[in-house]
């Protein structure tokens, strides 16, 4: 079923993506090991970058990773770099930039690598990309200061939108923020990718469901790391129904201070909710102050376990189930699954196909017609 399109086979295959995805950054431990605490001990500056879903990962990730190898690495979009590189970066800067592509071949990928090296007084880079032929995977010419990291190829989706590209390049900087833990961090991998392929199967009937109902809105909400991963699910329902489902994302307690204004009667409201007690306080009041005063057409939950908040509160809880102890960098990512689903079917229900939605051609799967001016 569904296996005509490219989308559906992506989003299936995302657990086993990871399990390889593990091994590749498992088989380069010691290389990776060795470059990253040469340049955090020399006190370089650590950016993740990308554009558009591979600027999202950043936005997720920054928040996970306190006590880990990047500790303090923060997000900055290659559209932000490309326009005010001369704000962010200066002589006495040093950089270690994490660049995320699926394709490489985005202008604003190179541009942004280019200008990095052109204005910080010092300069590093790990590419991680999906494609070995990209401009990206090409700029890595084995010099001391550049490490390659080639997924497994089966990411490099043919699809429009990003599903296995997305969720295996956020897990391989996850473990490489990790990786002095990465060989008993096996079991945790595996449990998420178990635990997401079990929710898949499980819920996606469920989620079919609330695609087909009628709705033009969508909002994500999540705290935390969890509010990047909203970030990317809003854009994987929108660009998979073309605009047709206009979406947005907040935080829970952000949503509050005027965005709540976007809630009409023809939407869906999707809660990815934290495991952490003091962040659930602030969430579930939320939650029962929107149900209370909104009739809308869906509220979705997505959680690791069963709230503890009454049932009737959600249309649907897909709950994924991986074990309390596993990081927070490695399942919140598993989010995310959700949302593509929702676009997959969504796109479906609106007679669009999933692997090209854009009917209007105004998205494609490479950004076309931007000039990087030196």
């Amino acid at each position: 079923m569904y296996t005509e399109f490219h989308t559906w086979k992506e989003i299936l295959q995302q657990p086993q993506m990871w399990r390889n995805t593990y091994d590749i950054i498992y088989n380069m431990r010691e290389k990776i090991a060795s470059f990253v605490k040469g340049y955090v001990a020399q006190g370089y500056e650590i950016v993740l970058t990308g554009a558009g879903t591979s600027a999202y990962i950043g936005d997720a990730l920054q928040w996970t990773l306190a006590g880990t190898l990047l500790s303090g690495a923060k997000a900055i979009a290659t559209t932000d770099i490309i326009t005010e590189a001369g704000q962010l970066f200066n002589k006495d800067s040093k950089v270690l930039l994490v660049s995320f592509a699926r394709s490489g071949n985005s202008p604003e990928s190179v541009g942004a690598i280019n200008l990095v090296n052109k204005v910080a007084g010092k300069a590093a880079h790990i590419y991680i990309t999906c494609n070995a032929n990209g401009e990206m995977a090409k700029m890595a010419d084995g010099s001391d200061n550049t490490l390659l990291v080639l997924l497994p190829p089966e990411t490099n989706d043919l699809s429009l939108a990003m599903t296995s590209s997305y969720s295996s390049m956020y897990l391989a900087c996850a473990m490489i923020a990790n990786i002095d833990s990465i060989e008993a961090d096996k079991a945790q991998i595996e449990a998420v990718a178990a635990a997401t392929a079990s929710a898949m199967e499980k819920y996606t009937d469920a989620i079919k469901g609330i695609a087909d109902r009628d709705f033009t809105r969508a909002v994500f909400l999540g705290s935390g790391e969890l509010m990047g991963v909203a970030e990317e699910s809003r854009l994987k329902l929108q660009e998979l129904t073309d605009g047709t489902v206009m979406c947005a994302f907040d935080s829970f307690l952000g949503f509050r201070h005027g965005p709540k204004a976007v809630i009409s009667p023809d939407s869906i409201l999707v809660y990815l909710l934290s495991e952490e007690p003091d962040t659930q306080r602030y969430e579930y009041d939320l939650i029962r102050q929107i149900k209370a005063n909104n009739d809308i057409t869906a509220f979705v939950a997505v959680s690791q376990s069963v709230p503890s908040i009454e049932a009737d509160y959600f249309d649907l809880n897909v709950v994924i189930g991986a074990p309390a102890e596993v990081k927070r960098c490695y399942k919140s990512v598993s989010y995310v699954v959700v949302a593509q689903l929702l676009g997959f079917y969504k796109a479906l229900h609106l007679k669009r196909s999933p692997d090209n939605p854009s009917v209007s051609g105004n998205i494609s799967r490479v950004v076309e017609g931007v000039i990087i001016y030196e």
